[in-house]
């Protein structure tokens, strides 16, 4: 009996289901229980896992490629690390301002590219954010978000997989980072889903590298309304980088945006699900 669904986002590629069931369960019924009392069963959640769409069958190796400067592609990948970079510059001191490293737009031949990107991917590593990150590990993160978002194989794949766990009783759908553009398309491509509540954490759905390549395409600015849900809560801290945009609420007519404060781990998912804010959200889709 899934009441609950939770989504991933970037970065759980080696991981499964039932693995990331055994931090992120208990960690939403914590947060539910603190937010509003409710005590949930194990059985009232599920996680929708679709991480593995970004190795080919074989190839889950431990590490990824060596990648660098030269590996982050013109267009979307460059332009995502510069929206990073730029909401860096404004929520944390320590990344050094594009208009100081050089110009700020990224110049389009390859080799001014790759200055640019590592430029981008220095003043990024004194960040609180992404100064626990390798440079390969930042470019696989914006590989990623490219892939899902031009890729069909693997945006089926990954709607599918948020699909596979919905089922009569669900209610909330949870999605984090990039879960939540995973999450918002497939309740948009299934209106007749019993599901009343979304939750996003952590979402970049407000970035208009993003926003603007959704699906269903937003109309005159707006952006579709997901589904049958009656309430979608987005919650973000302000210092996490990947939300990039803090308030869902000028794209999507009717979201309740509300911030909290994750301390040292801004986009965390275990830390969004724990926060009373976000267990208060779930627990009214379940009331």
């Amino acid at each position: 009996m899934t009441r609950v669904v939770v989504v991933h986002g970037i970065g759980h590629q080696w991981s499964g289901a039932e693995l990331m069931g055994r931090d992120a369960v208990p960690a939403l019924r914590d947060g539910v229980r603190l937010g509003s009392g409710l005590r949930l069963d194990e059985d009232d959640v599920a996680c929708a896992f679709y991480g593995d769409v970004f190795f080919e069958e074989g190839t889950r190796s431990w590490d990824v490629p060596p990648w660098d400067e030269y590996d982050v592609d013109e267009g979307f990948e460059a332009e995502l690390l510069r929206a990073w970079w730029e909401a860096g510059t404004e929520r944390d001191p320590g990344v050094t301002p594009p208009d100081e490293a050089g110009t700020r737009a990224f110049p389009g031949t390859a080799a001014l590219l790759s200055d640019r990107a590592r430029a981008a991917l220095d003043a990024l590593s004194g960040s609180r954010f992404f100064g626990t990150y390798s440079d390969r590990m930042m470019v696989f993160a914006l590989k990623q978000v490219r892939r899902y978002m031009n890729e069909p194989p693997v945006w089926q794949t990954a709607r599918a997989r948020v699909a596979e766990e919905i089922g009569p009783d669900t209610r909330v759908l949870v999605a984090h980072s990039l879960g939540s553009v995973v999450a918002y398309e497939a309740l948009c491509d299934h209106p007749e889903w019993p599901v009343t509540d979304f939750v996003t954490v952590g979402s970049p759905l407000g970035l208009s590298l993003i926003f603007n390549r959704l699906s269903p395409l937003p109309e005159d600015g707006k952006g579709t309304w997901p589904g049958g849900i009656r309430r979608w809560t987005n919650l973000t801290d302000p210092g996490d980088l990947v939300a990039v945009v803090n308030q869902l609420a000028p794209r999507f007519s009717g979201v309740v945006d509300e911030s909290l404060d994750n301390g040292t781990a801004p986009h965390s998912l275990l830390r969004y699900l724990t926060a009373k804010k976000t267990g208060r959200a779930i627990a009214e889709g379940l009331a």
